[in-house]
C-alpha cells in the first residue's frame, strides 16, 4: 500500500496546480477572446512554454520509452521528427498565419478562399483529428492509474476529463495557458531527476547494455516490414503533420504578431529538443532491466516501472510518484489543448451561430463536454495499439489534409476553393480509411500494411496534386481579393500593422 501513496501524491498535486491556474483564469477571462486565444497577449516565453507543455503528450512522455524499448534505433525517428515538425512549421506558415488574424484552421479556411464549404469541411477534420489525438491521452491516463495505484481501467481517463472540464469551462485559453507553461516544467523535472538518479545507479552497478541482438541497436532492424519505407514516411508524417494539428496552431494565434510567433517556435524548437533526450533513457535502461514489458505489449509503462526496477524501497517509489505526476501532466496539458481548439470549432462552426458573448461562451463550454466525451468512450474500448502509434495516426491524418491547404494557401496565389475542397476531402478519406484501418483490423504483412500503417508518404503527395490540378481546372474562382490576402500575410511587421484587419471570419 505504501507504494502506492507516492503516485497518488503526485496525481493530486498535478490535479490542484491544474484547477488552481483554472479558477485564476476564471477571474480574468471576460471576452470571447479570452476564451479562444487569450486576447492575443501571451509572450513568447510563456508561450513556448505552454505549446511545449501541450505538445509534449503521452505519446512523447510514455510512448517514446516503451517504442525504444521494444525496436530500438528505429524509433528514435519519433523524437527528431516531433522537434524538426517545429522547423518547417517555423519556415512556412507560423508568422503568416499569425497575421492572417483568424482564430482556428476553419477561420483561415475560409479568409483565405471565402467558401463556407471548406470552412465546414476544415471544421470537420479539426475535431477528428482532435478526438483520435485525445484517445491516447485518456488511455494514457487510465494505463497510468492503473499501473501507479490499481485504479480500475476507466478511472484515468475519467479523471483528465474531469479536471480538463473544470479548467477548460473556467477561462478558455487563458485560464490553461499558465498551467500548460507549468507543466512543461513539471514534466522535465519529472523526468530529469530520476534520469540523473537511475543513470548513477547505472554506473555504480557497471551493468551493460544488452546485445544488439534482433537488430535492436541497428538502422532499420526493427523487424517491422518495409522498415525503410516505414521510417520515410513516419518522417513526412510527423514533420508536416505538425503544421496541421488544431491545438498546436490555435497556441500561435495568442502571440501578440507574427514576429513574436516565430520567437514562441525558435524557443519550443530548443525545449523540446532538452526534453526527448530523456524518454530516449528510459526506453534504453527499459531495454535492460525491464525486457519483459515488450513481449507483454504493455511497454508504454516503462517510465512508470522502471524507477522501482532499478532502485529499490522508498527511493524508487518517490522517484515512481514524481513520474507519475509528470506523465498526468501530460495527459491534462495536451488534453486542455485538444478540448479548447474542438471546443471552438464545435462551438463556432458546427452549430448554429450565437449572436451574444454570454450565449457564444456557454455554447463553448458545452461544446468542451462533446470534445472529452466522445474520446472517453473511445478510449474505452481497449483498442490494443501503442500511445505513440496513435498519436502518429493523427499526425498523419493532419499531414494528409492541412499541410496542404496551408501550404498552397499562404504560398500560392493560384488555390480555389473547389482544388482546396477535393484535395481536403481526398486526403480525409483515404487517411481516415488507413486510420480507422489499422486502429480497428491492424493489418499486418507486406505492402498494404505498411501502407495503411504509415499512409503519410503517399497520400500527402497525391493530396497536394488534387489541389493544385483542381485549382488549375478553376482559375476563375481565384478570390479576387487574393492579392491583399497575401500581403497582409507576408507584409513585414511594421507595414503589416497599417494594412486593414483580415480578422472578418472570427467570430
Amino acid at each position: 500500500m505504501g507504494a502506492q501513496v507516492w503516485p497518488a501524491a503526485g496525481v493530486v498535486l498535478v490535479t490542484v496546480v491544474t484547477l488552481a491556474a483554472g479558477s485564476l483564469g476564471l477571474r480574468r477571462a471576460r471576452t470571447t477572446g479570452d476564451f479562444y486565444v487569450a486576447s492575443r497577449a501571451v509572450t513568447p516565453r510563456w508561450n513556448a512554454a505552454a505549446v511545449s507543455g501541450e505538445y509534449l503528450s503521452a505519446a512523447s512522455f510514455l510512448g517514446i520509452a516503451g517504442l525504444v524499448l521494444t525496436y530500438g534505433f528505429d524509433m528514435l525517428w519519433y523524437p527528431v521528427g516531433y522537434t524538426a515538425g517545429y522547423l518547417v512549421l517555423l519556415a512556412l506558415v507560423a508568422a503568416p498565419l499569425r497575421r492572417s488574424g483568424a482564430y482556428t484552421l476553419p477561420d483561415f479556411a475560409q479568409l483565405r478562399l471565402g467558401s463556407v464549404a471548406v470552412r465546414r469541411t476544415a471544421s470537420l477534420l479539426v475535431v477528428l483529428i482532435g478526438w483520435l489525438y485525445l484517445v491516447p491521452q485518456l488511455q494514457g491516463a487510465s494505463l497510468t492509474l492503473s499501473a501507479q495505484v490499481g485504479a480500475p481501467r476507466w478511472a484515468g481517463g475519467l479523471l483528465v476529463c474531469a479536471v480538463v472540464l473544470v479548467a477548460v469551462a473556467a477561462g478558455g485559453m487563458r485560464s490553461i495557458t499558465f498551467a500548460q507553461a507549468v507543466q512543461y516544467w513539471i514534466k522535465l523535472t519529472a523526468l530529469l531527476v530520476p534520469a540523473a538518479v537511475l543513470t548513477a545507479v547505472w554506473r555504480a552497478r557497471g551493468d551493460r547494455l544488452p546485445a544488439a541482438s534482433g537488430g535492436w541497436l541497428h538502422p532499420l532492424g526493427s523487424g517491422l516490414d518495409h522498415p525503410l519505407y516505414a521510417t520515410l514516411s513516419l518522417i513526412i508524417a510527423i514533420c508536416l503533420g505538425t503544421m496541421g494539428l488544431p491545438h498546436v496552431l490555435v497556441r500561435f494565434y495568442t502571440n501578440p504578431d507574427g514576429r513574436d510567433t516565430r520567437r514562441t517556435a525558435l524557443i519550443v524548437i530548443g525545449l523540446l529538443s532538452v526534453f526527448y533526450q530523456l524518454p530516449t533513457l528510459f526506453g534504453v535502461f527499459g531495454h535492460r532491466y525491464l525486457p519483459e514489458l515488450a513481449s507483454r505489449r504493455s511497454a508504454d509503462a516503462t517510465v512508470l516501472l522502471l524507477p522501482e526496477r532499478m532502485l529499490s524501497g522508498l527511493p524508487g517509489q518517490v522517484l515512481g510518484g514524481l513520474v507519475t505526476a509528470g506523465a498526468f501532466a501530460a495527459f491534462l496539458s495536451t488534453a486542455s489543448g485538444l478540448t479548447v481548439s474542438v471546443a471552438g470549432v464545435l462551438s463556432q462552426d458546427l452549430s448554429p451561430t450565437a449572436r451574444h458573448r454570454h450565449e457564444r461562451i456557454r455554447r463553448f463550454r458545452a461544446s468542451a463536454v462533446a470534445a472529452v466525451g466522445v474520446p472517453y468512450l473511445l478510449s474505452l474500448s481497449g483498442l490494443r495499439i501503442s500511445v505513440a502509434a496513435t498519436v502518429g495516426l493523427a499526425f498523419a491524418l493532419a499531414a494528409c489534409t492541412f499541410c496542404p491547404l496551408l501550404v498552397l494557401g499562404i504560398w500560392w496565389r493560384g488555390l480555389t476553393d473547389v482544388g482546396a475542397l477535393a484535395g481536403l476531402t481526398t486526403g480525409g478519406l483515404l487517411a481516415g480509411a488507413a486510420v480507422l484501418t489499422t486502429l480497428l483490423l491492424s493489418p499486418r504483412g507486406g505492402w498494404p500494411g505498411a501502407l495503411l500503417a504509415q499512409p503519410a508518404a503517399w497520400i500527402v503527395p497525391l493530396t497536394f496534386g488534387v489541389m493544385i490540378l483542381g485549382s488549375l481546372a478553376t482559375r476563375s474562382r481565384v478570390p479576387g481579393d487574393v492579392g491583399r490576402v497575401l500581403l497582409r500575410l507576408h507584409a513585414p511587421e511594421a507595414m503589416s500593422r497599417d494594412l486593414p484587419s483580415l480578422d472578418r471570419s472570427a467570430r
